[in-house]
């Protein structure tokens, strides 16, 4: 949520952000609608003046005098209650409009409507040479008994699975692996709640446009990312002081019902509506260059994971069209899946100003003083079993064995390769 001074002073910015993110707002309509709520709101608290001083009078006054000033003011509370509800219906429209606003993207994102025009910025890694013919994750994990999908399909439906003897393994392996090297980067890890109310994916932006995308009962969701409860963790709170950013690893289960992606990775674990998330979430004080700093900082931080894993990836900034609508800037990192010939997201680095912190109400009082918005990021740390299908497809030998990359080997009991040979 931006300010709405702001919004009335930089409407032509808005209509820019509107414009570059292919998003459908009229900031005239939110404009007009501010007005109106100004102009009610003037007459409820003129309306409201006059009967506090009423009462007063009533209070000094002798019987009769009383009595003629009960009746006048009997018209008063009249009207009150109809602005009052003209306020209450104005204020509606006001909201999800506000809700509605876009956050201003950053002069370095490109033009483009969807993915396919995000702008590579990096690539490292050999993509592998195979002297074999590589399979693709599902034949090599059934095959070794690491997955389980009839029987997913059958306890969960479409998408479901079960990960089953070093499968799991492994993706425990990567879990324990990513929360240990972030928390010995300063980063305080925590398990966060997957059901949450909808305040906390309003806070942060998910609702009400993603609302299609979610799993929900009521006023009860379960969250697509841990992000989304650990921004509503300081929600309502003054911080003391951020000269030191807050940051934080946290992992949870995720559920995403994939609106929109029907035809797409129907097989397999790339594309799951259940799967779990280390996630790195950022809160730092109101400044443009801090967010930006912190911003190359924890991309760093994922592309260096991926190299120490010696996963082949490139690193893409995203265009307008391929934003959020509280998004300043993001970078997608994409690893090298060699069954599709063609990389695949992993990451993506967010920064977002205090877009998401005004709507939170999280703030913080600065050197002079004066209680100002945190700024917020986040970005995947590790995403699974996603995770897991590019290791096994990159780490695959012609016998069908999967070797385990060596900064997981620790965490997997000292085993070095996975699964069995059904290969000659």
């Amino acid at each position: 949520m931006l300010d709405i001074k702001f919004i009335r002073e930089q409407s032509d910015l808005i209509r820019a952000a509107a414009s570059k993110k292919h998003l459908s707002f009229n900031v005239d309509d939110l404009i007009a609608s501010d007005t109106k709520r100004l102009e009610i709101l003037k007459v409820v608290e003129s309306l409201r003046a006059e009967q506090n001083a009423a009462s007063e009078a009533i209070s000094k006054a002798d019987a009769h005098a009383r009595q003629e000033l009960i009746d006048a003011m009997k018209k008063v509370k009249d009207e009150l209650k109809t602005q009052e509800d003209e306020l209450e219906e104005v204020m509606k429209t006001w909201r999800t409009l506000m809700l509605s606003v876009p956050n201003i993207p950053d002069m370095t994102v490109p033009e483009g409507k969807s993915d396919e025009d995000n702008v590579e910025v990096k690539t490292w890694g050999e993509i592998k040479d195979f002297s074999f013919t590589p399979l693709d994750h599902i034949e090599l994990m059934v095959q070794s008994d690491l997955v389980d999908f009839e029987r997913g399909t059958k306890t969960s439906g479409f998408r479901g699975y079960f990960l089953k003897n070093d499968g799991a393994m492994l993706e425990m392996a990567i879990w324990n692996y990513v929360m240990q090297r972030w928390q010995g980067k300063g980063f305080t890890p925590m398990l966060v709640p997957s059901l949450v109310k909808r305040e906390t994916l309003l806070g942060t932006g998910y609702l009400p446009q993603g609302e299609d995308d979610l799993y929900k009962d009521g006023n009860d969701y379960l969250a697509g990312t841990g992000e989304v409860a650990t921004m509503f963790y300081h929600s309502d709170e003054i911080l003391d002081g951020l000269t030191e950013p807050k940051k934080y690893i946290v992992w949870s289960p995720c559920f995403r019902k994939e609106a929109g992606s029907h035809g797409k990775d129907v097989n397999g674990l790339v594309r799951v509506h259940e799967f779990y998330k280390c996630e790195q979430v950022i809160l730092c004080e109101a400044s443009h260059e801090t967010s930006v700093a912190l911003h190359e900082e924890i991309r760093t931080l994922a592309e260096s994971m991926m190299e120490e894993l010696n996963l082949p990836y490139h690193t893409v900034i995203n265009c307008g069209g391929d934003l959020g609508l509280g998004q300043v800037k993001k970078y997608d990192i994409e690893a090298w899946m060699p069954s599709q010939n063609k990389y695949r997201e992993t990451h993506s680095a967010s920064y977002f100003h205090d877009f998401q912190t005004r709507r939170l109400n999280i703030r913080y009082k600065d050197a002079e003083g004066k209680l100002r918005y945190a700024h917020s990021l986040n970005n995947t740390a590790a995403a699974t079993p996603r995770l897991v299908t590019v290791i096994i497809e990159n780490y695959q030998q012609a016998d069908g064995t999967i070797r385990v990359p060596d900064v997981l080997v620790p965490f997997m009991g000292g085993k070095t390769v996975i699964g069995k040979p059904f290969r000659s």
